[in-house]
């Protein structure tokens, strides 16, 4: 049984009805946090995290990362991806009490979280699923915009037809679940249209 989706599933009055037609569950909250708490939380998070460029191996090459990013966590939260390992950096202070608003909103644990900062409408995220082994089959992953707003798009791997835009802002609260990562990619894509910075926080549990 998949506790961690049933737990969020029966708690899920507070994020409002699914957003996905099938194959998986997506929850919204908008201004999770209100806009003065999300103005200073991306003041300190711009500060006081540790940003850093990253390459990774895709497609048979190494590549420069669209974006800055850091990763923070328990000690034994070690996380791989795009032939990169990752271990987490302690948890700030502020990460920590982001953190425990989130898992009392999730009634769910998370041990991790991995942070990208968007500099500019140049800076992206690729088209992806959550599906690395550590994060195990039904990974619930709670994902915290702040920042300037940004377009993310969903689509089904199999049905094409099936897909989803939704613009984040300042302060929303996205939360994954159930099976979405085995049948639903997600990106961040590209703009032309003036960005200012936005910061992402994507809270995850490791399997260790």
């Amino acid at each position: 049984m998949d506790t961690e989706a049933d737990a969020l599933r029966d708690n899920a009055v507070g994020f409002g009805g699914n957003l996905l037609p099938f194959d998986g569950e997506l929850y919204l909250i908008r201004q999770f946090y209100r806009p003065p708490e999300s103005d200073r939380l991306f003041t300190i998070l711009m500060e006081k995290l540790t940003w850093q460029e990253e390459d990774i191996f895709i497609f048979g090459k190494w590549v420069k990362v669209p974006r800055l990013m850091c990763w923070y966590g328990d000690a034994d939260a070690h996380y791989r991806y795009s032939g990169v390992d990752h271990a987490p950096l302690p948890w700030t202070a502020e990460l920590q009490v982001i953190r425990e608003k989130v898992e009392r909103q999730c009634r769910l644990r998370f041990n991790s979280v991995l942070a990208n900062l968007y500099r500019d409408g140049r800076d992206s995220m690729g088209c992806h699923a959550d599906n690395e082994k550590e994060l195990g089959a039904n990974p619930v992953i709670a994902s915290l915009s702040l920042g300037d707003e940004r377009l993310f798009k969903l689509h089904h791997k199999k049905k094409r037809e099936a897909s989803l835009d939704i613009m984040l802002g300042h302060g929303d609260l996205l939360l994954m679940a159930g099976a979405m990562q085995h049948y639903w990619l997600h990106a961040l894509p590209k703009t032309k249209q003036v960005k200012k910075e936005r910061i992402n926080l994507t809270f995850r549990r490791i399997i260790v």
